[in-house]
């Protein structure tokens, strides 16, 4: 019969590509009965396209008991097909590998050609069994007298410890010797196995490291130094010594070698190994970057990219290391791998200073500008367009793409405002930049733009003006209002240059041109109810403020022109009266009302000579301009600091632990319980009648009899507390009857109530602040477009509570110069407006007061109330 060999198998699967299945069907009935055979030479040749077909998906695990026999066949060439098959197809379920163990010690018991080709196929379908059975043999053959044989056992013995643990202990006095076998390339196999069992438990090899400390100053084998360095670089955090030690060889090999590879290996070691500290390690850190600098300036993109990772890990000890290269690093950011893009953001990040902030921000919100030439094809690109039958796809820049935009927006943010804005000097500029990340954005970051302006504003007063001038631009800005609702417009801006304006109106001398902006615009339904709330609150600040100057320099031909106001936001507010909010419908609500006041005081104001106002107590305006001022500018609205809660001390007689409502008292009956004794004859008896279940109720019971028992007590009621209640219930009930979110089952019958007009009461405006001379305040106070070159203050704790111990210092100017190796100067804080706090001696705690202890009296044979007894 003629045998298909393997050729003639390949041969046909390429010439029956449309039948595939039939042919292969085919061929493996020829096979089924080709391995039935005695010859074994045929059986090995089954087996090898078995095999073939096994790589193409082709299930052939009904054959593992003959592969098992072709790997006892007697001829080399036929064995190594045996193992060949059986690495391929075995798997740690296979159950004809139980056969395999006595076969396995015979062929490491015999020749060298053998012992290798069981080595090789042998840590493929090793198993825990297998590997515990044959590591006596296998441990033993590390000391064969070939050294590819003691090589390929070093090898082999890492598989037998991975599938059984126990073998290291036995393996590990023969690894050491091998480390200073004869042959090279025992020695680098040997390294190999325990740097990588030191990365599970490197405080166990603590032992080896004169050993590989040798082989580190004396090989010249590039691999085996990048494995003995990372092993190096795995103990040093368990051995402080070996770092002082390591320092001289790394830094020889980092000047000398040629070798990428093992230059970026002892870089990384060094990192990672904590070499970079002291004298000896700022020079070696200055030689690391100098080496790394030139890897980014490589066109290899896998250098620039682990040069970029290993700058990241350096700038937090050497930042000024890092700052020398800042022009490469910011070069990195413009590549067109956007993982690169990714490092050299991480670095820059991690790079700047008080410095270099300004130069790196403008560098990357450069990124965010669109870039209108890009979108157009070129002309190659076009003719290439119109050549090709399908349209060629646009290839996007990464700027372009909306998760790199807000992480780059997001790293800006992060930059300017760690450890409170202590690498910002101009926060003039730096509320510029948060105005033009709002514009440019195009990524959803409103959210964190707006916590940065109140925050930013709260705490440097100097920058106020500036900001209330560009909050008035971006609130006029039709563009930004139009399109608030769409997505990455970042419309929360909105919320905070309201409540900037509102809160800080008084920087404005004419704010009522600001207040058609914020009620009377189309587009404002476009905005969030949010931000129309805030809206409202600032709308009715800005008329307070206006209303109080326009009544310290009161002229009659005002009226006409308050009252034009007034009516106009009368009219906004019973537009947003009627909106679906309840927030927006709450404060437009309470708006109106106010508002409503003011118009008719304005209604019923009459003009009085000037004569006459000088001998009456009247005043020439109208008393109501003065009624929303004082609600808002009581108090001046400043931080709270981050303790300033648990800063709060106790009053003077508060006891925290006593109750504040003290419960019920518990009711006692003064009868005596009448208690049945049973006698013993009758308690024999019952138990007796019932057994456990009698003695069971027994003790039921007498728990129930040693209870207190709680009486109700009736209590008589006087006239009078019987006529209290019934007023409270009527006055809850009417109260519940007027309420809209109370819903009444079963409503009372109307009554009519008589509305007594003499029990209304009516609004007094008497005792307003007293009337200031007349002031010229300028539409804004700060004209000028360049930022403003003075030292800005900022207020790094926020206010606390009175009677808390203030902090030592109150604020710290923000400009300062950044230098490596200069020190650090204290300035003195600058003097405050607010008092200092004076606490008495007699209410600052020195120390945690006494636990209260709390103990039980002893349970007597009356029955008494039992109350805890407090040590005094």
């Amino acid at each position: 019969m003629w045998e298909r060999t393997l050729q003639d198998l390949i041969r046909g699967l390429r010439a029956n590509k449309k039948d595939e299945a039939k042919f292969i069907s085919k061929a493996v009935d020829e096979i089924r009965n080709e391995i039935k055979g005695d010859d074994m030479e045929l059986k090995a040749g089954a087996v090898l396209k078995l095999t073939y077909l096994d790589m193409l998906g082709y299930d052939m695990g009904w054959a593992s008991f003959h592969v098992v026999e072709v790997m006892s066949a007697a001829r080399i060439h036929l064995k190594s097909v045996g193992y060949l098959a059986a690495a391929q197809s075995f798997d740690q379920e296979t159950d004809v590998l139980m056969l395999t163990t006595n076969l396995v010690k015979k062929d490491l018991a015999s020749t060298p050609v053998d012992i290798a080709v069981t080595l090789n196929g042998l840590t493929h379908f090793i198993t825990p069994d297998l590997a515990r059975d044959l590591s006596p043999e296998l441990i033993a053959m590390l000391n064969h007298s070939r050294p590819n044989i003691r090589k390929r056992a070093i090898l082999a013995l890492y598989k037998f410890i991975i599938k059984y643990p126990q073998a290291a202990t036995h393996a590990r006095a023969r690894l050491e010797e091998r480390l200073e076998d004869s042959d090279p390339g025992v020695v680098a196999a040997t390294v190999n196995v325990l740097c990588e069992l030191a990365r599970s438990n490197p405080q166990d090899y603590l032992s080896l490291a004169p050993q590989f400390f040798h082989l580190l100053t004396t090989s010249s084998n590039n691999w085996m130094l990048i494995k003995i360095i990372k092993l190096f670089g795995a103990l040093c955090p368990y051995e402080p010594r070996l770092v002082k030690k390591l320092q001289p060889p790394l830094t020889e090999l980092i000047s000398s070698t040629t070798a990428i590879s093992l230059l970026y290996e002892c870089v990384h070691t060094c990192i990672i190994g904590g070499m970079l500290q002291g004298t000896n390690g700022n020079t070696l850190a200055r030689q690391c970057v100098s080496k790394l600098s030139a890897f980014i300036q490589d066109d290899d993109q896998n250098l620039k990219y682990i040069a970029l990772l290993a700058m990241t890990k350096i700038a937090p000890t050497h930042p000024h290391l890092i700052a020398e290269y800042r022009d490469t690093i910011l070069a990195s950011v413009d590549d067109q791998d956007i993982s690169i893009r990714m490092r050299a953001l991480d670095l820059v990040s991690a790079m700047v200073d008080p410095v270099n902030l300004q130069a790196i921000v403008q560098q990357l919100l450069s990124h965010l500008v669109p870039e209108h030439s890009s979108m157009l094809p070129s002309a190659a690109q076009s003719l290439a367009q119109h050549t090709s039958s399908t349209p060629a796809n646009p290839v996007l820049s990464p700027s372009q793409s909306p998760a790199y935009r807000l992480v780059l927006c997001q790293r800006i943010l992060s930059m300017c405002s760690q450890n409170t804005y202590e690498n910002v000097t101009n926060f003039e500029w730096y509320i510029s930049v948060l105005v033009d990340l709002a514009h440019i954005a195009n990524v959803d970051i409103g959210a964190e733009i707006r916590d940065q302006i109140v925050d930013v504003v709260g705490r440097v007063k100097a920058v106020r003006r500036y900001t209330v001038k560009l909050m008035y631009q971006l609130i006029s800005d039709d563009t930004m209002l139009r399109n608030a609702r769409e997505e990455g417009s970042c419309g929360e801006v909105l919320w905070a240059a309201a409540w900037v304006c509102g809160e800080y109106c008084e920087e404005l001398a004419e704010p009522h041109k600001l207040l058609p902006y914020l009620l009377d615009s189309p587009e404002i339904s476009n905005l969030q109810p949010e931000v129309i709330a805030v809206y409202i609150q600032a709308a009715t600040k800005i008329f307070g403020t206006w209303a109080a100057s326009i009544a310290r320099r009161w002229a009659e031909e005002d009226l006409p022109e308050v009252k034009s106001v007034v009516d106009q936001l009368t009219t906004s507010f019973e537009q947003l009266v009627r909106s679906p909010h309840i927030d927006v419908q709450e404060r437009a609500a309470n708006s109106l009302q106010l508002f409503r006041f003011i118009r008719a005081d304005l209604e019923a104001h009459q003009a009085k000579p000037v004569s006459q106002a000088l001998d009456s107590a009247e005043p020439l305006f109208p008393k109501s301009l003065y009624l929303i001022e004082p609600l808002s500018a009581a108090y001046e609205l400043n931080l709270v600091a981050a303790n300033a809660q648990a800063s709060v001390p106790v009053p003077d007689g508060l006891d925290l632990d006593a109750w504040i409502v003290p419960p019920p008292p518990e009711v006692v009956s003064d009868k005596p319980m009448d208690r049945k004794k049973k006698t013993k004859k009758g308690k024999s008896k019952e138990e007796d009648e019932t057994g456990i279940k009698a003695s069971k109720k027994k003790k039921k019971k007498a728990e129930i009899e040693n209870r207190d028992i709680l009486i109700p007590v009736e209590i008589e009621e006087t006239p009078e507390e019987i006529a209290e209640r019934a007023k409270r219930k009527a006055d809850r009930l009417a109260q519940q009857r007027d309420d809209p979110y109370y819903i009444d089952i079963d409503p009372p019958k109307s009554v009519h109530v008589e509305e007594d007009i003499d029990a209304i009461p009516i609004v007094k405006l008497e005792g307003l602040p007293s009337l200031p001379g007349p002031s010229n305040v300028p539409i804004l106070r700060a004209t000028s477009q360049s930022f403003s070159t003075s030292t800005f203050e900022i207020d790094r704790l926020g206010e606390m509570p009175e009677g808390a111990i203030p902090s030592k210092t109150i604020s710290v100017p923000v400009t300062r110069q950044h230098t490596p190796d200069s020190e650090q100067t204290l300035v003195p804080p600058r003097p405050s407006n607010i008092p200092a706090y004076e606490v008495s001696a007699s209410d600052v705690r020195t120390s945690t007061p006494e636990p209260i202890k709390v103990k039980s009296k002893k349970k007597g044979t009356a029955k008494k109330k039992r109350t805890p007894v407090v040590d005094t």
